[in-house]
């Protein structure tokens, strides 16, 4: 079999006046023609690095890579341009910025044939094609806007597969998916990819994905830690100077370990143990806590016509002070769609929000922005976060806008930095950071301006497990200590084991 992917002693270095960072550090990976690898790591640890060099939309510091035999650093001008249309495919973790949303799914997924100068209509019965494999040929004519997340997902990886590339990269393409639909996508890059024979390369968080692997690669902190294949155990893999990085799972809380020869290698002994933290106790409750927002008799229809999809109807809920509350579905749900009209981002179709006791029907647009500046803290999907600003900057902009003087917002943007573990990182500019690490500073500014009600939307979707956990911790205890209604709609377990509340909404086409 062919190697189609060498990558030999990658590293990567981001310089910037606030200093530099290191997203990669003497990386070396081998990948087979017509494989399917799944790269798990923690944010941070350089996994969408690894795949932005691959698809020659970066440039390693140092190292060498090659793809197909094509040294990928070299490529410019139409070389480029042709390994990025023709060899390439790339579904990226916000799907949705992949699809226009003029265009139909019908579209969306001929567009690349078409521009590589395919005809119009065989473009188009291609698309059919792998529109019909994914269940999703009836609703060929519809446009992102009225499509469930899983839908969205599947036109866009279509549209990455649709001029059968050599190479398919996707990175997270499950991140903001319930458990359903994710299996269902995975199945869908796996039989997908065989058929054309792709070599496939899948970044995730998400344990199940390695049920569709050839073989699983870990990445921490730069570099290749561990490797398994057809599900068997993880091995720990010895990187040049003897580096190894031992799994969490089995340091757990040690600090210090003592190695010791044995005929079969080395042996690693646990030698000191950090000390336990005492463990919180739950405060007892002598009255109910205040509602700090409420939906009565709340409807949602998107589109007109044909089109209309009913998200919900007649939906009364409340959400009180003090409680982190789990907002549950599958995709399609109306997840998004209920924070949103929490946020008064959105109006309902009938029925009415009211939040800190006003109802949302008797504010304008002013009123509505007033209000979520001096009550409200929102935590989308997508973050949108200023590239050229630091993490901390990010913070203290936002608490600027609610009227916080500098020396108080320089210290809340520290300590919500602090609390979401990216102390070290506050100088570092957004556009440095890796995803998780930027919606974990999305996080921490919302967490700063100390809202009534705190919305946050899929808030550990790129993170991996330990981060997710260290969040969900984060937002009971946030709920406890301050009194702040905190509703996050998610999918992920490692954030709903810490509600206090699971609101679970119906299920609607997906």
């Amino acid at each position: 079999m062919s190697t189609a992917i060498e990558a030999v002693d990658l590293f990567r270095i981001f310089s910037s006046p606030e200093g530099t960072s290191v997203a990669l550090q003497g990386l070396t990976l081998d990948v087979d023609e017509g494989e399917l690898l799944v790269v798990f790591g923690p944010s941070g640890s350089g996994k969408s690095t690894l795949l932005r060099i691959l698809a020659a939309l970066d440039r390693p510091s140092a190292g060498t890579v090659r793809v197909f035999g094509e040294d990928v650093r070299t490529l410019r001008g139409r070389a480029l341009a042709g390994f990025r249309s023709r060899t390439l495919g790339y579904a990226d973790q916000h799907y949705a910025r992949a699809l226009a949303p003029e265009l139909t799914a019908r579209r969306l997924v001929a567009l690349r044939l078409v521009l590589l100068g395919t005809l119009r209509a065989d473009a188009e019965r291609v698309a059919d094609r792998l529109l019909e494999r994914v269940g999703l040929l009836d609703r060929r004519d519809a446009r992102p806007s009225e499509l469930s997340g899983g839908q969205q997902q599947r036109v866009a990886i279509c549209a990455a597969l649709a001029h059968d590339p050599r190479l398919f990269i996707a990175d997270e393409p499950t991140g903001e998916l319930d458990a359903a639909n994710a299996t269902e996508i995975y199945e869908l890059v796996r039989e997908l990819s065989r058929e054309a024979g792709t070599t496939t390369i899948v970044v995730s968080h998400d344990p199940q994905s390695a049920r569709v692997a050839d073989r699983v690669v870990q990445i921490r902190d730069g570099r290749v830690s561990g490797e398994s294949r057809g599900g068997g155990e993880v091995e720990a893999v010895v990187n040049r100077g003897g580096w190894i990085r031992l799994p969490e799972e089995v340091v757990v809380d040690a600090v210090r370990a003592r190695l010791e020869r044995t005929p079969g290698g080395i042996l690693v002994r646990v030698s000191e143990r950090a000390a336990q933290a005492e463990p919180v106790s739950q405060p007892e409750r002598a009255a109910p806590d205040p509602v700090v927002a409420e939906t009565v008799g709340l409807t949602k229809v998107h589109g007109r016509g044909a089109h209309a999809t009913e998200v919900f109807v007649d939906l009364s809920l409340g959400f009180a002070a003090s409680r982190l509350t789990a907002v549950t579905g599958p995709s399609g749900s109306g997840k998004s769609t209920l924070l949103h009209l929490l946020a008064g981002l959105d109006l309902p179709t009938a029925g009415d929000v009211i939040v800190d006791g006003m109802p949302l029907s008797q504010l304008d647009a002013t009123g509505r922005a007033e209000l979520r500046r001096d009550r409200i803290g929102l935590v989308t999907q997508g973050t949108d976060l200023v590239p050229f600003l630091t993490a901390q900057e990010s913070v203290e902009l936002a608490l600027a806008f609610r009227g916080v003087g500098r020396e108080e917002a320089t210290d809340r943007a520290m300590g919500s930095l602090a609390a979401v573990g990216l102390a070290e990182l506050a100088t570092q500019r957004v556009a440095r950071l890796s995803m998780g690490e930027r919606q974990r500073v999305a996080l921490a500014r919302a967490l700063a301006a100390r809202p009534a009600l705190l919305l946050a939307d899929e808030p550990t979707a790129r993170l991996d497990e330990a981060n997710a956990r260290a969040v969900g911790l984060l937002f009971a205890e946030l709920a406890q200590r301050t009194g702040t209604a905190v509703v996050c709609a998610t999918h992920d377990p490692a954030l709903i084991e810490h509600a206090a509340v699971e609101v679970a909404l119906g299920t609607l086409t997906v």
